[in-house]
């Protein structure tokens, strides 16, 4: 069999055009299903054997020659049009015509969807090991600096004292339900669509549910239709991947901002930063905004799918071919992406002072002034009213809550008592968060525990 021979070229007497068989050819990236193609094809043939199709010797070449094709690896400039041409015509170079029997009652179809499914399925593992290692240099960063106070925000603007551990232990949740999406997502990639043939089914007696054991499959598929035709798990895939991305994001943005020295909370230490052609001062965090900037391309992926699928009549089209470039680049894309954030956080400094001084103003506890009104048995919509009065007097003065004195808070309300200090400094204001989830170090060291303790898990 010559390199450029088709699978299918027994129908057609012309040639194909040059320009269009480039354009068909998928060659030049799914040869990245190259390993699973193999598995799944040692795994048929076994199948094939077990249905009495092709005899024990023959079974036994094949799978000796796909070990061999295996160890030998792709060849990425040969001329086949896919890569499942590809192993097929090695397969037939090295045995000939009991090659040309394993793909009996198979069709590209179901093999494509197999393979797929199969290197998806590796690929969530990966992700879900990077994920693990970024969670783990989350908690690295947050015991390192256990004791360190920032401010909180919404809308931007300082809001609450938080400890950073607790900060950091945010995005620990958020890449934790990311790992399990990407199980629940595994599980339906975990079904095996080989056997379904073109689109209705196979012929032969292939025992599915022990071909699907072999490889580890945890279920068949129940419709042949829809097995080769199915490219949810995809969809899903690049949707777990584009929310990994949206906190990726948000952690990349808030790691710029905190780096800039309008806040000033955070270094970036050398290995994660770079500089400026034009102005020898700056340090810019170009990892952070490239992780950010590639989140639209994640995006994009899933989009592309998308609208790619949107219209398609049952069952396979050639349109599907181009599921893979994008899942493909997606994992790349968040694979990476993860990496260099789990280096930023084993490369990022504290200015601890600058976090501090920056929780010491803005009137960050009036929250606890209101509450502190309420626990002396004002209704909370009153005490909200009497300490936004309380803050406006303050701002007058030029003054911050701690600051005022005794006298002039009880001229907003006689409630106010020797201990409101007390209730307005920093350590009580997060010790008083002490239910669970919140921020006061006794409860943030419980998370702490409990995160990394999930990790060994």
């Amino acid at each position: 069999m010559t390199e450029s021979k088709k699978l299918w070229g027994g129908r057609f007497e012309g040639k194909i055009d040059p320009g269009f068989a480039e354009f068909n050819n998928s060659f030049p990236f799914d040869r990245r299903l190259f390993e699973v193609d193999i598995t799944a094809s040692i795994a048929y043939a076994q199948a094939l054997e077990s249905a009495g199709v092709i005899s024990s010797d023959e079974g036994n070449q094949i799978r000796i020659a796909l070990d061999t094709i295996r160890k030998s690896g792709v060849n990425e400039n040969h001329a086949a049009e896919d890569v499942h041409s590809f192993v097929e015509a090695r397969l037939i170079d090295l045995i000939g015509d009991v090659g040309r029997k394993l793909h009996t009652g198979r069709s590209r179809n179901d093999q494509v969807a197999t393979d797929f499914r199969l290197w998806t399925r590796a690929a969530i593992d990966e992700l879900n090991a990077s994920l693990r290692d970024v969670q783990s240099s989350l908690l690295d960063f947050a015991e390192a600096h256990r004791e360190v106070v920032i401010p909180g925000y919404t809308h931007l603007q300082r809001a609450q004292p938080v400890l950073l551990a607790h900060w950091t232990l945010a995005y620990f949740e958020m890449l934790l339900r990311d790992r399990e999406r990407l199980v629940e997502v595994r599980r339906r990639v975990n079904v095996l669509p080989l056997g379904s043939a073109a689109l209705a089914g196979t012929s032969f007696p292939i025992d599915r549910e022990q071909l699907a054991k072999s490889m580890g499959f945890e279920e068949v598929s129940r419709n042949s239709l829809d097995a080769v035709s199915d490219r949810d798990f995809c969809v899903e895939c690049l949707s777990a991947c584009s929310l990994i991305m949206v906190h990726l994001s948000r952690l990349a943005e808030d790691i710029i901002l905190y780096a800039t020295s309008e806040f000033g909370f955070f270094e970036l230490g050398d290995a994660i930063a770079t500089g400026s052609s034009l102005m020898p001062q700056k340090k810019n965090p170009d990892s952070m905004e490239l992780v950010r900037g590639k989140a639209g391309r994640v995006f994009g992926d899933l989009l592309a799918l998308l609208t790619t699928l949107k219209g398609l009549p049952l069952a396979y089209n050639k349109d599907m071919q181009e599921d893979k470039e994008a899942v493909f680049d997606a994992f790349d894309t968040v694979t990476s992406s993860l990496s260099v954030t789990a280096t930023v956080f084993r490369n990022l400094g504290v200015d601890k002072a600058r976090a501090h001084a920056a929780t010491s103003g803005g009137y960050m506890n009036a929250t606890e002034l209101a509450d502190y009104l309420v626990r002396k048995g004002m209704p909370f919509r009153e005490a909200h009213e009497v300490v936004g009065r309380v803050v406006r007097r303050a701002i007058e003065l030029e003054s911050e809550l701690d600051q005022l004195s005794l006298s002039e808070l009880k001229s907003f309300s006689t409630l106010f008592a020797e201990d409101v200090h007390i209730a307005l400094s920093l350590d009580q204001t997060l010790r008083s968060k002490s239910q669970t989830g919140g921020t006061s170090p006794d409860m943030v060291t419980s998370a702490l525990a409990a995160a990394r303790e999930s990790l060994n898990m």
